[in-house]
């Protein structure tokens, strides 16, 4: 069926409010987005210049910090710009461009935080055949089904979407996004919707997977102190991402699905942006502070840092 629309631009939602106020919340964005970018590449380079730390858990976590960086670079730009213009404006391609990046983003997110939390159940639970299962084989297939299957699944919804005709160029929302593009059609998008449904339930059986993988493991780490101590210092990290991660997206699909027209545009443009603001700020801290290799690394750069040109001033003291 070919695509008979004749929109060639979408108009996304606009913050209404004073040009001063959108210029306070474009220093805020600017300053989130640095934050962002500054705590990711941090964790990503550390991890990488670190062979100790060139384990299946930590590279992982690096992926988590790139996932972080890459969905993060399909929102800011375009929503700081908006920030700052009169219009706000997206080319079809951009918005479906846009749509790609943040969707396969936000699900990635939960298919990294599986691999992980596989990895530390054949590491916790089953300690002596870790180095035999979690091979250098076995984590590149872990790694390509991290990201292939979001990229997989967002390009067939994209697809699909493409596919539909549009009777409306309005995305009430402040960036391009699959469901509120699926709203503008014409006639009833059965085939998205089931497509929709079907993903649903593949993630959510991830999910499960998760919360059963960490049951599992609570349970065996109950039995020695051992193992209680690797899951604090490992596994807690893990299981706050999830937690923020799901909030972030229960909020996000409620906002979609049900519009929240009864709460205040703020508070609905907020929780419409949580999982793009929270977890990509929240993963390198929680992960940064509470992984003792990270955290000993990251010090250690640190202090090499403060120290060497104090060094480098008495060695020219002593010269001279």
């Amino acid at each position: 069926m070919d695509n008979i629309s004749h929109f060639t631009t979408f108009f996304l939602s606009e913050i209404k409010e004073s040009m001063s106020v959108k210029h306070t919340y474009f220093t805020l964005s600017l300053a989130v987005y640095l934050l962002i970018i500054v705590f990711n590449v941090t964790l990503i380079v550390t991890i990488l210049l670190e062979k100790s730390l060139h384990e299946p858990m930590y590279i992982f976590l690096c992926n988590l910090c790139i996932n972080g960086l890459f969905g993060t670079a399909g929102f800011y730009p375009k929503f700081m710009y908006d920030l700052i213009s009169d219009t706000h404006v997206i080319s079809y391609s951009g918005c479906f461009l846009q749509f790609f990046v943040i969707y396969t983003s936000a699900v990635c997110d939960i298919t990294l935080l599986t691999v992980m939390a596989y990895d530390r159940y054949v590491a916790i639970c089953r300690p002596l055949d870790y180095h035999s299962v979690m091979t250098n084989n076995t984590l590149m297939k872990l790694l390509l089904f991290s990201w292939l299957l979001p990229a997989c699944s967002a390009s067939t919804a994209l697809l699909l979407t493409n596919q539909l005709s549009l009777c409306g160029s309005h995305i009430d929302k402040l960036y391009c996004d699959n469901v509120s593009m699926v709203l503008l059609s014409c006639e009833p998008a059965v085939i998205n919707n089931i497509y929709g449904f079907f993903v649903i339930v593949v993630y959510v059986s991830l999910v499960i997977f998760i919360i059963c993988s960490y049951s599992k493991l609570i349970t065996t780490c109950m039995k020695s102190t051992e193992s209680k101590t690797k899951f604090m210092h490992t596994c807690v990290p893990h299981l706050l991402s999830l937690c923020n991660f799901a909030v972030a997206l229960l909020f996000d699909t409620t906002y979609v699905r049900y519009g929240m027209r009864d709460v205040p545009q703020s508070l609905r443009n907020f929780l419409a942006l949580e999982f793009l603001i929270i977890p990509p700020i929240f993963n390198p801290l929680i992960y940064g502070l509470k992984l003792t290799e990270v955290r000993k690394r990251l010090l250690r750069a640190v202090k090499v840092k403060v120290t060497n040109p104090l060094y480098n001033v008495k060695k020219e003291v002593v010269a001279h």
